[in-house]
């Protein structure tokens, strides 16, 4: 759970409308169990009938009676309730707004070791939410966190020493921790991790390893990433020349509405390199990535006007109005 993202959302996915019921009927069964040993104290219960409440997990959502057995969880010691709370008050659910109750709780779980609750309290500390900012306390608790193998955190603490914000800068302890971090799958980490390859920038440079990281990013969809990889097949660095690969890794990031992609691409068009020539289809993307204030495309797109019937500048025109990002 992130501060960054709204509270407990659940995604559940559903095989069937009989399986649906099943999975309706069987919560029900829980939620009784679960409630029955919370009447009697249990603080797990307690904090897993709370969850129940936040999901709509055979009960209805009800964000005040999940901090009520948040509450009575978190007074009995238990971490996760305490996060629980902090999240609550962070957003407002179940209990009004306050960023210092949110810290209050967030620190008493972090200290129990809860990785969740020390992130977020090192980004309460980065925010200056609920206490005074403070980056040397906020690096600390991502540390923890981080050290407990909380990839946000990691990334949070490869980002402090990659500025010296909170630690002595040191470009070698940020490639560690952006490692760490894209190595659960962080994407902010997997870019990063690509550009120090790109840079040499605490570790060697090495395009291969750059390609690889940024393959990853960009097949999630990941538009700079979809660029990058239109550039290393277009120019050879880290991958073999290839024209055809480099066209559609720029269309990729081109249809997500990436200016630079959308002008390398025109001018692919208009020479023909990886595919066919087609000055309708330049225009057109010389058009969309100008209208983003490309200034190099407004001028090819000027200058290819020149050699297009009046038929072709309207069909591209109209193209261009048409387009939608993918």
């Amino acid at each position: 759970m992130r501060l960054s993202k709204s509270i407990f959302l659940v995604s559940l996915l559903m095989a069937s409308l009989l399986n649906a019921c099943s999975d309706h009927n069987s919560a029900t069964q829980t939620v009784e169990g679960y409630r029955n040993a919370a009447e009697q104290g249990d603080a797990g219960a307690q904090f897993k009938l709370g969850m129940m409440y936040v999901q709509g997990n055979g009960v209805p959502k009800d964000a005040a009676l999940a901090v009520n057995w948040f509450r009575k969880a978190a007074a009995q010691g238990d971490a996760r309730a305490q996060t629980g709370l902090g999240y609550a008050y962070v957003f407002g659910n179940g209990v009004p707004k306050n960023a210092v109750m949110a810290v209050d709780w967030f620190r008493r779980a972090a200290e129990q070791g809860d990785a969740d609750a020390q992130s977020n309290l090192g980004l309460m500390y980065e925010e200056g939410n609920g206490v005074p900012k403070d980056v040397v306390q906020s690096v600390a608790w991502f540390r923890r966190a981080a050290e407990r193998g909380d990839a946000e955190s990691q990334l949070k603490l490869g980002l402090a020493y990659g500025t010296g914000n909170g630690v002595p800068k040191d470009v070698v302890q940020a490639v560690v921790w952006f490692r760490k971090a894209a190595e659960q799958g962080n994407v902010e980490a997997q870019f990063n991790l690509g550009v120090a390859y790109v840079n040499g920038y605490g570790v060697p440079k090495d395009f291969v390893l750059a390609v690889a990281w940024f393959r990853k990013l960009a097949e999630q969809g990941n538009a700079e990433a979809q660029n990058f990889l239109g550039w290393a097949y277009d120019n050879g660095n880290g991958v073999p020349k290839d024209d055809v690969q480099a066209a559609e890794w720029y269309r990729k990031a081109a249809e997500q509405g990436h200016a630079d992609a959308q002008y390398i691409l025109g001018s692919m068009y208009v020479n023909g390199e990886g595919v066919p020539r087609d000055l309708t289809g330049a225009y057109m993307w010389f058009n969309l990535a100008a209208a983003q204030g490309q200034e190099e495309a407004s001028r090819y797109r000027e200058s290819i006007a020149v050699l297009m019937s009046p038929e072709q500048i309207a069909e591209a025109q109209r193209l261009s109005r048409e387009w939608k990002p993918s």
